[in-house]
């Protein structure tokens, strides 16, 4: 049997490769479809479109943000002399030297630590960053975030599945007081209609018996609610049915609730009794209980 999916997770993992290092964090809340939010680095050319498609293959609904911080390490980048930039600070030395000896003036030799001192003549060497084997150990590791990610909302799609049930258990058991309760209300409302006909027939004069009886026997469909129990019983099983398929059935479900709601309102509408509308009104509550944690439901 299939496992039913929340939409809410989170998980992270940190990964590093040569001198770069990275940490990658996933959460996600409900929403009506699969609404992703990608932050990574721009310079690593078709990254985005990677995280995109590792993420679009696992999931189908949701507010999912993907966060990636990349970091390189400056302990591991060497040194490198600019020659371009020792020759020009040479120069300029020698230049200096030849106008102060013009000059009559001494100037104290130069170390070559001196020179190095020197801004731009030692800077960090730009090692070539091979960007697409980074790319590959970058998305190797979203892979083993995104199981941990799914394997969290799988769990609490299990948690998700024992509540839905036990909501629809709840409404199956109000959907046959409701029956009962209609049951055995009917002698009582055939005498009522009798008594109101037969009223009918003694006060007025030149009445059509058989008109008043239709309009009553009318008056006596409209206040029937088997329909509405029917329905609803039917509508449990179809719940019960998708939550044993699992997956993606929260759309289905959302829309059943729709159908939940409509028939619970008519019921209170037609109930004409004070039990009957208590029932109904307690039904209505554990369907809107139900509607509030489909949404939850991938």
């Amino acid at each position: 049997m299939a496992h039913l999916q929340s939409m809410t997770g989170f998980a992270s993992a940190q990964g590093s490769h040569d001198s770069f290092d990275w940490t990658w964090e996933l959460r996600g809340v409900n929403g009506k479809g699969l609404d992703l939010r990608i932050r990574a680095p721009d310079w690593i050319e078709g990254l985005e479109a990677e995280i995109r498609k590792a993420v679009t293959a696992r999931l189908n609904r949701g507010n999912v943000t993907v966060n990636l911080r990349l970091s390189r390490r400056d302990g591991d980048t060497a040194l490198r002399l600019n020659a371009a930039m020792l020759d020009t600070v040479l120069q300029a030395m020698a230049e200096i030297e030849e106008q102060a000896m013009e000059q009559g003036l001494s100037l104290a030799p130069s170390t070559a630590a001196d020179i190095v001192a020197l801004r731009g003549v030692l800077d960090q060497a730009d090692e070539e960053t091979d960007a697409k084997a980074l790319k590959s150990s970058l998305i190797n590791d979203l892979q083993s975030v995104l199981q941990a990610f799914c394997e969290m909302r799988a769990n609490e799609g299990a948690a998700l599945d024992v509540v839905l049930r036990t909501h629809l258990t709840e409404i199956s058991r109000l959907v046959r007081n409701a029956q009962e309760t209609a049951e055995a209300r009917r002698p009582k409302a055939r005498a009522a209609l009798q008594a109101a006909l037969q009223r009918v027939i003694d006060t007025a004069d030149n009445i059509d018996e058989s008109r008043v009886a239709q309009e009553l026997a009318l008056l006596a469909v409209k206040a029937d609610i088997t329909e509405e129990i029917n329905r609803l019983d039917a509508h449990v099983k179809a719940a019960n049915a998708l939550l044993d398929a699992g997956t993606t059935v929260g759309r289905k479900l959302d829309f059943l609730m729709q159908e939940f709601n409509r028939e619970a309102n008519t019921l209170c509408s037609k109930s004409g009794d004070s039990e009957l509308t208590r029932i109904g009104l307690a039904l209505k509550a554990q369907i809107d209980q139900l509607r509030e944690q489909v949404q939850n439901v991938e």
